[in-house]
């Protein structure tokens, strides 16, 4: 792999901790399973259904629109079948498979008496002692036909189902199986035929296509890392700020603006055009009351600063702009237009001497403003090497999901926006108070589809990185250090904890085997990558709780 560096990567740090928040962070695929955002699906017996397959034992509803109704517990079965079932798999689009399921009548019948053997133990009918045998006909007059029925169908589904899957097993992805079959309709087969009939759907592993044969050993990387990022201007942007800080602001009245100063200022703006009718106000340009710090002229409209120098307190001017042709607010782009200006306060700033007596209020600790400026400029240069490293992770992961093809399965999808809208939520939470109302609507299953509308070329964007990376695991045959894998269920929990959300911790180790970020791999003579685990890596052997 070839790396080509450039200076045009647009990065603006944080001070505060001196951190840089990396694309990949290893809590973003790691929260709660928490509506509405879990995916844990059971058997619904309606139009479709969802299965989730355990060993744990389960209970069989069985329910009519009359005003009986019984549940019978049956445990989890994964014996020999008395006959064996037929399936045809058919191959469906976005890595999706139906399976057409066909139970011969020897294993419904086998179904049935096991659902009248459970029914006889659980019914308490008149006359007869709980756990007795009781006449067949007297049963299930007593329970309903009709309950009787349903609670077979259900029976004959959770035995096979299982069998079902065998063409599947190992590739089937979890809380994907859904029957798709009407209730009615197996109903109706089992009452004329005594036979069931069902369809199963199931979302598969995608395979991987590249472009080409080992393709990503050919990697070539172009960084674009913007001059923002140079340590050395970053350092001195940062220790002017933390001086200016420590300055008293003081009203100016014998002059107008300069470089240094503080303005408080109005600003209105209209676009220029020769027919007055046309004259619109810019209200994005607008502002009250605007602390303008002149030394911040260069993040300001160009001409801007220039334009008002020299304006006094209480003064107002007025003159035409022109907006880039590249601004951040692609509506303004190359609009002309007029802006009026209001000083209405104006302040310069009272600096105390630059020695070391300030060193501690400028970093708590420091006894010199050399020692100050020694340690701002050594966390500028972390700052800049993690920015560096951070794009080019995300340039050689944007460049992978370029030479995949993949056929990406709906549950799949939604399980990865679901998990990426729950940790901008949990964001949000950390940031600022919701009441209940709020949260509500954030959570609503509204907000969370078009979260997934919205962000779907993100999202799919993100599953073929996986994807890609998780395949060069494979072919390259890479280790996780089970240490690893420990550190993130760690990490993960102490984070739910943090936020006081609920989680599974057999969950988060399921998370953190299939979904694991911030891996070290290296490939050819690339730097050491943060990058993912494939979606369905099994634990390794040697895994400890």
């Amino acid at each position: 792999m070839e790396l080509c560096t450039q200076t045009l990567f647009h990065f603006n740090p944080s001070f505060s901790s001196f951190s840089s928040s990396s694309s990949s962070t290893s809590l973003l695929l790691l929260r709660p399973n928490t509506s509405p955002f879990k995916s844990n699906y059971s058997l619904n017996l309606s139009s479709h259904y969802h299965h989730t397959f355990n060993s744990s034992p389960f209970t069989v509803s069985a329910s009519s629109s009359s005003s009986s109704s019984s549940s019978v517990a049956v445990g989890t079965e994964n014996d020999r079948l008395p006959a064996e079932l037929k399936v045809t798999q058919i191959e469906q689009p976005n890595s999706t498979v139906r399976l057409h399921v066909e139970v011969p009548p020897l294993v419904c019948q086998d179904c049935y008496k096991r659902v009248i053997v459970e029914f006889t133990k659980q019914a308490k009918i008149p006359g007869f002692r709980p756990g007795k045998s009781v006449p067949e006909s007297i049963l299930v007059g007593y329970v309903g036909s009709k309950n009787v029925k349903k609670a077979t169908i259900e029976s004959i589904l959770r035995r096979t189902l299982s069998h079902a899957m065998a063409s599947v097993t190992g590739k089937a992805l979890q809380d994907s199986v859904r029957i798709a079959t009407k209730f009615s309709e197996m109903e109706e087969t089992y009452s004329s035929l005594g036979s069931l009939r069902y369809d199963v759907i199931v979302d598969v592993a995608p395979e991987i296509k590249w472009v080409s044969d080992n393709a990503h050993k050919n990697l070539k990387v172009v960084v674009e890392i913007d001059s923002d990022i140079d340590a050395q201007k970053t350092f001195e942007r940062e220790f002017r700020r933390r001086y200016k800080s420590l300055g008293a602001l003081k009203v100016v009245t014998d002059r107008g603006l300069q470089i240094g100063d503080v303005a408080v200022i109005d600003i209105s703006a209209t676009t220029i055009d020769q027919d007055e009718s046309n004259i619109k106000n810019i209200p994005s340009a607008e502002s009250k009351g605007f602390n303008f710090d002149t030394e911040d002229g260069d993040n300001v409209l160009p001409g801007f600063l220039d334009s008002i120098i020299g304006i006094g307190r209480g003064e107002t001017k007025s003159f035409p702009l022109v907006f880039p042709e590249k601004w951040r607010q692609e509506n303004l782009c190359g609009v002309h237009a007029q802006f009026t200006v209001e000083c209405k306060e104006l302040f310069y700033r009272d600096l105390p001497e630059l020695d070391d007596s300030i060193a501690d209020k400028l970093i708590s600790g420091c006894t010199t403003v050399d020692q100050v400026k020694e340690l701002l400029l050594q966390r500028c240069l972390e700052v800049e090497q993690t920015a560096k490293e951070q794009a080019t992770d995300n340039a050689i992961l944007n460049q992978l999901s370029k030479m995949v093809e993949v056929d990406i399965p709906q549950s799949l999808f939604e399980e990865q926006g679901r998990q990426l809208y729950g940790a901008s939520l949990l964001e949000i939470q950390a940031k600022m108070t919701l009441n209940e109302q709020q949260l509500a609507s954030l959570s609503s299953p509204k907000a969370v589809n078009e979260y997934l509308h919205h962000q779907k070329d993100n999202i799919t964007n993100l599953i073929k990185q996986n994807l890609a990376v998780g395949d060069i695991y494979r072919r390259e045959n890479l280790q996780v250090a089970t240490e690893e894998l420990i550190k993130e269920v760690e990490n993960s929990i102490t984070e739910f904890k943090r936020q006081n959300q609920e989680y599974d911790e057999e969950r988060v180790k399921e998370q953190v085997c299939t979904l694991l970020l911030s891996l070290l791999i290296a490939v050819s003579s690339a730097p050491m990558l943060h990058l993912y685990m494939y979606a369905y890596l099994k634990p390794p052997s040697n895994w400890s709780k």
